[in-house]
């Protein structure tokens, strides 16, 4: 397994109570392939630097997780299916990479 940090932007269209239950389900799906999910940081609600479909603002989340390389595939597709997430980016960690701001 490989550390991994994602950054998702969840739609302002889901309702503030409704955004732990997407961070939950990306948790899931990361937990439910063998992984662990070792930090999730809410950023909270911030402006677009450029407008992502029709938004100019969404809910920032890092997270950063261990998972097995050949399911990050899985992960992002099944990101890129999650109407919540406008956007999402997933990097590989280095040993001893301290997590962004």
């Amino acid at each position: 397994m490989r550390d991994y940090e994602m950054v998702m932007i969840i739609s302002p269209d889901v309702p503030e109570e409704e955004v732990p239950n997407t961070i939950e389900k990306v948790g899931q799906f990361i937990t439910g392939r063998g992984g662990e999910v070792a930090e999730v940081n809410r950023w909270g609600r911030r402006k677009l630097a450029y407008p992502i479909m029709r938004f100019t603002e969404g809910n920032y989340v890092l997270t950063q997780f261990k998972l097995d390389p050949t399911q990050v595939s899985d992960l992002e597709a099944s990101m890129e299916l999650t109407e919540e997430v406008i956007r999402h980016l997933v990097v590989r960690r280095e040993e001893g990479e301290t997590a962004a701001p």
